[in-house]
């Protein structure tokens, strides 16, 4: 039992990083094809078959809906109620590769539901667009350094489903800020925010995407930090006043811990 949930654990990694590498050709795809023509079967944010999608409604609303399943799921199966209430059923060491799962059908189906809508917002050309460019491929690259400078296992499951396999206890983490989690509380988020936005070609329908995706990641925020000041208390607290919650300006001096003795008038 325990080697099949390994294997379990280890399919569903490989399949979600599948599905969440794909977001960079949806985003991305507009202006990949400068460079490599796409196929048409292939789906991105501003071309493609639509399959699945929410009837009866506008494109922008059908859409929007999509994105807000997307955030429920991801929301809700984080709650810490929701987790008790799963684990009736499965056992603790396949619990988030379970979310990861339910994250990659809820994925699926808002590629292959989405509606291109190819209005132009904005188009940009030459230097502007080699900037937007490498800012969309650098966001993404700081999405994936940041899973290594915590636990990229842990984080997608793994490490749960191995531990388990080796009949061992996985230890309590303690609260460390390693690389740029010392100058941003959440370098992650900060990735996916430079991706959503780095097109050098935005539409009405990426627009939807971008605003959308970054109310949840802000609502994420809140959330995540809330949880994270139940488990780490204090520790987490002296962070926050001390490291900015995103862009990586305006640190703050770590004040001592020694006080001056107060002066006494007489």
């Amino acid at each position: 039992m325990k080697t099949l949930q390994l294997a379990i654990s280890a399919a569903i990694y490989l399949l979600f990083w599948c599905v969440f590498t794909y977001l960079l050709v949806f985003l991305g795809g507009p202006f990949f094809s400068y460079y490599l023509p796409l196929p048409e079967i292939i789906k991105t944010v501003g071309s493609g078959p639509v399959i699945g999608n929410i009837p009866l409604l506008p494109a922008v609303i059908a859409n929007a809906l999509l994105i807000v399943a997307f955030g429920i799921q991801h929301s809700v199966m984080a709650r810490s109620g929701f987790k008790k209430l799963i684990l009736k059923w499965i056992p603790t060491s396949l619990e988030r590769s379970v979310f990861m799962l339910a994250t990659c059908f809820v994925l699926i189906w808002f590629y292959l539901a989405w509606q291109p809508i190819g209005i132009m917002v904005w188009q940009a050309t030459g230097t502007a667009s080699v900037v937007l460019q490498l800012s969309f491929f650098a966001g993404a690259g700081l999405v994936l350094w940041s899973t290594f400078m915590i636990s990229h296992t842990q984080l997608f499951g793994i490490a749960q489903a191995w531990y388990a396999y080796k009949g061992k206890s996985m230890a309590e983490d303690d609260f460390k800020t390693p690389s740029l989690y010392k100058v941003s509380r959440h370098p992650m988020y900060l990735g996916m925010l430079i991706v959503f936005w780095s097109t050098p070609e935005m539409t009405v329908g990426h627009l939807v995407v971008a605003s959308l995706f970054s109310i949840y990641v802000f609502i994420g925020i809140g959330y995540e930090e809330r949880d994270l000041l139940a488990r780490f208390g204090k520790a987490y607290a002296d962070y926050m006043e001390r490291v900015p919650q995103l862009l990586p300006i305006g640190l703050k001096r770590v004040q001592s811990t020694k006080q001056q003795p107060a002066k006494v008038r007489t």
